[in-house]
């Protein structure tokens, strides 16, 4: 077996997360993974948080004029999602949860897909496979077990890929994800487990999800490495998945990867944060925005222009009136199509129970 990349940076999680800039914008002297992202990349990071903000508040719009029915906002979370997606590999597979619409486009999934998605078309999570992107799982914590197994699949394969299960803090109390972290251990799997941990699981704050440490020191419990970093700065969270990515793949097993950032809307738009939450807190985290932290670090190397801005404006725009294109006045899919594809030929059963859905709808037309 290879020997494991950066053994250092594994031996065990701090309890201060890993972190490249400081809120302020400036540089600090993390030295154990490497800072040394080409400009371009740096500000198409920043080009992609932007646009990832602006289809963020597009969906809330929509669900708030009547064209979808529920959505579960990205703001504040667009470093960790982006950052970890970001270095991954076109062929590395993705487990996402729903709250990972930064992932989603770094990987190119469409707005019209994602948009189907939170609509409640059937069809939502098709196409994803085809980008390596597992569908949008909502019941909490249901994946893991998936990419753990697909991360098994890949080893038996000789496959050189990892999978990344995302997870928020809350399904860390979910007796799958114990199980799947076991499993991911015991098989010395290669996969990631990128908890973004955003301190609340819809109003129970993480102090209550947690009673050791930190979620990345549960790691040591399944004899595998965990680290922390800051969530809302996205160089350190590309650094960070890059080497954990980089550690699985030398056969060094599983990781444990503790994003800690801040929810700064609502757990999903029906949701009052305002009934559980401090108002304080939100100002303090307000502080710490991932995007306005990125723009004043490029500013100070070079990077930051307005030209730059400009275009991620344009792009967040164009991406905003795609998604409203799609949804707006979408026709309803057909309800018996839900009978499809479930089996690759239909049972008697399923046609037995379209038939008489079809007979319903044709008598209340």
């Amino acid at each position: 077996m290879a020997s494991p990349a950066h053994p250092a940076l594994f031996d065990g999680p701090d309890l201060e997360p890993l972190r490249l800039i400081a809120p302020d914008g400036s540089a600090t002297a993390e030295d154990r993974v490497s800072r040394d992202l080409p400009p371009e990349t740096q500000a198409w990071l920043y080009e992609m948080m932007v646009a990832t903000r602006g289809v963020d508040a597009e969906f809330t719009n929509l669900q708030r004029q009547g064209e979808l029915a529920l959505y579960a906002p990205c703001l504040g979370q667009e470093a960790a999602q982006i950052g970890a997606a970001a270095c991954l590999r076109k062929t590395d597979w993705l487990f996402p949860q729903y709250r990972e619409l930064g992932a989603f486009l770094v990987r190119g999934i469409t707005v019209g897909q994602l948009g189907a998605l939170w609509r409640g078309s059937w069809h939502g999570g098709r196409g994803f496979t085809a980008k390596h992107c597992a569908p949008v799982s909502i019941p909490i914590g249901t994946q893991q077990l998936h990419a753990v197994g697909a991360a098994m699949a890949a080893q038996r394969l000789g496959e050189d890929s990892v999978t990344v299960a995302f997870l928020g803090d809350g399904a860390t109390s979910e007796g799958d994800v114990h199980e799947a972290l076991n499993f991911a251990a015991v098989f010395h799997a290669p996969c990631l487990f990128y908890v973004q941990n955003n301190q609340w699981a819809i109003s129970v704050p993480v102090a209550r999800q947690v009673a050791g440490v930190s979620i990345a020191h549960r790691a040591a419990g399944y004899g595998i490495s965990g680290i922390r970093v800051d969530g809302n700065d996205v160089l350190a969270c590309y650094a960070v998945t890059a080497a954990a990515a980089e550690h699985a793949r030398a056969g060094g097993g599983p990781v444990l990867i503790e994003a800690v950032t801040y929810r700064m809307g609502p757990h999903t738009t029906s949701d009052d944060p305002t009934r559980y939450r401090d108002p304080a807190d939100v100002p303090r985290w307000a502080a710490l925005d991932p995007i306005s932290r990125l723009r004043e670090h490029l500013r100070a190397t070079g990077v930051w222009t307005e030209r730059l801005q400009n275009r991620a404006d344009a792009h967040a725009r164009r991406l905003r009136a795609e998604l409203r294109a799609a949804i707006v006045d979408a026709p309803d899919p057909d309800p018996a199509e839900v009978f499809e594809h479930v089996f690759h030929r239909i049972t008697p059963t399923l046609a037995a129970q379209r038939e008489e859905l079809r007979a319903e709808l044709a008598r209340e037309a």
